[in-house]
């Protein structure tokens, strides 16, 4: 079983960036493709980003289309959210999962994850 741990979260002012890792113990994250999501006080938890165990594919949630970048390095076994021109609505806690099978063009369900990590606070001011 797939063991995630994120990190790299913190408060930034907005239009700063951030870059979250996920790391993970137990399996090699190769065999997964990854996800990262999010969730604000009060809210569902929100898809933000997804990329194939290869790195080749990736789908994004509209509302951070050309502002975050999801990649991967397979060798080090860790995931990566790179975050640009943030907004305070971007204020949540951040997620990775991990789960198996066919690539998907829509990742936005978290119930399809099958691995999550237990969050990383971000917090963009005004």
């Amino acid at each position: 079983q797939a063991q995630l741990v994120e990190s790299g979260g913190g408060l930034v002012q907005a239009g700063g960036s951030l870059r979250l890792s996920c790391a993970a113990s137990g399996r090699t994250l190769s065999s997964y493709h990854m996800g990262w999501f999010r969730q604000a006080p009060g809210k569902e938890r929100a898809f933000v980003a997804a990329i194939s165990w290869s790195g080749r594919r990736t789908n994004y949630a509209d509302s951070v289309k050309g502002r975050f970048t999801i990649s991967r390095d397979n060798a080090k076994n860790t995931v990566y959210l790179q975050m640009n021109s943030l907004k305070p609505e971007d204020t949540a806690v951040y997620y990775c999962a991990a789960r198996g099978g066919a690539w998907y063009d829509d990742h936005s369900s978290p119930e399809i994850f099958n691995y999550w990590g237990q969050g990383t606070q971000v917090t963009v001011s005004s």
